[in-house]
């Protein structure tokens, strides 16, 4: 009779105990559910080496023979972060120029083992690597790292540093009023603070697009001593088009701001302009229009006005900034950041 405390072997002596009582092999393999072969295995195993070579060994033993050369494999790391925008064939043909012949797959392999699988790793690395070194980037990876700010903001991840660093603009089509027609408001956020500008129009055009900036943006900004450094937009014809023919082009231009246009298809990229757009229809639209009947834009915007003042000054914000705070109170606090900033 063999013994065994040990949990991962105990079906398999088991197995042997019961032959042995049984006096028959074919009944007892038949009662525990295996083969006559894996029973003679068994019995083979614990007679050459006994009930410890019962326990499970792994099959997958690494094929030392087919691991690339470990100078190539230097390469290839070292290449993932001098590139990390090329993909595993631009690799194999970039390094087969320095007489290092590695396959498309090979690369692949290497970058997994390392960690190194996806371009947004390899940025990773890119970036460890500046802060623990502090090395001048490339040309490429200078690139690379600004595609990467994109991707980001194509998936909803907004870096911004201050207030007035970086804004978001869109059009939200308000509906149409029997007596005043279509309705179109143009939106402005300050994505750090969320203080919020909206002004009412009848159309959508460049003209309607650069006036919320001339009437109520920039004035804001310049009463509270903060520049509007970039704004981001999707890619409608009121923001987008010929440079010198467009007016909210122009108007961009001339004040000296950045534009930004968010990745094709990809409407979540302007996610704070999308958030207030679901807020100002929940918490001010569908309420005023149940209760007023509005015969004029300039009703409307009279309404919306008084609500933008309680969205920016009363109501409390838990986002990533304001953490618990009003807009106006986030955007103040925010201008300590951005004196600093300037001031360095």
């Amino acid at each position: 009779m063999i013994h065994t405390n040990q949990k991962i072997i105990k079906h398999k002596v088991g197995l042997l105990n019961l032959a042995d009582e049984l006096g028959n092999i074919s009944k007892a393999c038949k009662t525990m559910g295996v083969s006559r072969d894996t029973f003679y295995r068994y019995r083979d195993a614990v007679d050459e080496g006994g009930v410890e070579a019962l326990l499970d060994q792994s099959r997958r033993v690494p094929n030392l023979k087919n691991r690339v050369d470990p100078a190539v494999e230097k390469a290839v790391l070292e290449y993932a972060v001098e590139d990390p925008a090329h993909g595993q064939a631009r690799v194999s043909n970039e390094l087969r120029k320095q007489g290092i012949f590695v396959s498309p797959s090979g690369v692949r392999s290497i970058w997994l083992r390392n960690d190194l699988g996806s371009f947004k790793l390899r940025l990773r690395a890119l970036e460890e690597k500046v802060a623990r070194e502090g090395i001048i980037l490339t040309e490429s990876q200078v690139r690379a790292l600004e595609r990467k700010k994109l991707d980001d903001e194509a998936s909803g991840e907004i870096d911004t540093a201050h207030p007035g660093y970086l804004g978001s603009q869109d059009t939200f089509y308000v509906g149409t009023f029997k007596g005043v027609g279509r309705v179109y408001q143009q939106t402005y956020v300050d994505t750090y603070s969320k203080v919020a500008q909206a002004k009412l129009y009848k159309t959508k055009t460049p003209i309607t697009a650069a006036d919320l900036l001339n009437d109520r943006v920039l004035p804001f900004y310049e009463a509270q001593e903060l520049p509007v450094l970039r704004i981001l937009t999707d890619r409608g014809t009121e923001y987008c088009g010929r440079a010198d023919q467009h007016d909210y082009q122009l108007y961009l231009a001339v004040n000296d701001i950045e534009h930004t246009k968010t990745k094709t298809r990809h409407p979540q990229t302007n996610g704070i302009c999308e958030r207030f757009h679901k807020t100002i229809l929940q918490e001010f639209y569908q309420p005023a229009l149940r209760k007023t009947l509005y015969t004029s834009i300039e009703m409307i915007q009279s309404d919306l006005d008084e609500w933008l003042i309680h969205y920016n000054t009363e109501r409390t914000h838990q986002g990533k900034q304001c953490n618990g705070r009003t807009p106006i109170e986030t955007l103040i606090d925010g201008k300590e950041i951005w004196k600093e900033k300037f001031i360095a």
